[in-house]
């Protein structure tokens, strides 16, 4: 590796002294293959386009900018000022090309969202800047650098306003709206474990981000919680079940935009123990420009799992049919 191959090592103003900047890094370098899977399987329903072109075309994009940020605040050296500097040491820590605009909104539940089309920009809410400390923020903002510099914004932006929009029963999102939805969740679940990745390198510190999982999924400050059990409880939930079990976790997860967290810290830390994030800390990934023949292998892989992961979910639920079927009929004949 040559030194210009390097990670740089120059320390972001303010941190911990720990970080290293990740120079050129290409987003594929933490993408999730699934990600990318699932959003080629979507990209072939035939509906897809011409239901994401009639969406665009009917609001456009500054209308949905605007709705987005007229209830915020934007974030700058004068509003927010300790909020902005996290947000410039993350945005140099993942080297992005540009400074996306980002707010702050008033809204007690804790989350966050990048959203936008031609111009993505970040929303925070005042719920989460709240409960997580400098730390913990940092790593949400990480996350949400990590779904622009991906090109996952139009793709999640499409996915609020089609909930939004069903919801409300609106006439343009018919059945073919609606199976595309199903995908477009299906998709977001797989966009979010690229996304954390992201996060985990913009602080660069695996204990952090498995804290803020925790925090997220059950509020609390962290003298009322424990990360030990918490971890505990994300293996348990891995490993433990019968078929109708996973039934009913796939089940939960159908209508949902994100992951549990306790699947999602599962997978971050498959991640980790793989050692690719150390190899990214080592400056051993794929600059932007740069062709990767390893990503695309990967890709092809995760297309094919997925494919048999759907087919394996249905085997599932008949199987699960047939057991449950036959307990019910076996409870009258006792």
């Amino acid at each position: 590796m040559t030194d210009s191959q390097r990670p740089n090592d120059d320390r972001p103003s303010g941190g911990t002294g720990a970080r290293l900047i990740l120079t050129g890094i290409a987003p594929h370098a933490w993408e999730h293959p699934a990600d990318k899977a699932a959003l080629q399987a979507l990209r072939r329903v035939p509906v897809f386009d011409d239901v994401l072109r009639r969406v665009f075309g009917f609001f456009g994009e500054k209308p949905i900018r605007l709705a987005f940020q007229a209830n915020a605040v934007r974030v700058g050296p004068n509003q927010f000022g300790k909020v902005h500097a996290l947000y410039q040491e993350c945005l140099k820590t993942l080297d992005a090309p540009e400074d996306y605009p980002l707010f702050i909104s008033q809204t007690p539940l804790v989350n966050a969202g990048a959203y936008g089309m031609n111009q993505p920009f970040i929303i925070l809410n005042s719920g989460t800047v709240r409960l997580l400390d400098d730390k913990e923020l940092s790593y949400v903002i990480g996350h949400e650098i990590g779904h622009i510099m991906s090109d996952h914004v139009l793709y999640r932006t499409m996915t609020v306003l089609l909930i939004n929009l069903a919801n409300m029963g609106f006439p343009i999102v018919g059945l073919a709206a609606r199976a595309v939805l199903v995908g477009l969740l299906e998709w977001s679940r797989k966009a979010e474990l690229s996304a954390d990745r992201a996060g985990l390198l913009a602080v660069q510190d695996p204990e952090v981000v498995m804290r803020t999982m925790l925090k997220m999924a059950g509020g609390g400050s962290t003298d009322e919680t424990n990360l030990k059990d918490f971890i505990a409880q994300a293996d348990e939930y891995r490993e433990s079940g019968d078929v109708a079990d996973q039934v009913f976790k796939v089940l939960n997860l159908v209508f949902q935009t994100h992951p549990f967290y306790v699947l999602r810290l599962g997978e971050l830390r498959n991640w980790i123990e793989a050692g690719d994030y150390d190899r990214i800390l080592r400056g051993e990934y794929t600059r932007r420009g740069e062709p990767d023949r390893a990503y695309e292998e990967d890709l092809r892989e995760a297309a094919t799992a997925y494919t048999h992961e759907v087919k394996d979910f249905f085997g599932v639920v008949e199987e699960a049919a047939r057991k449950m079927g036959s307990d019910f009929l076996g409870g009258f004949r006792r």
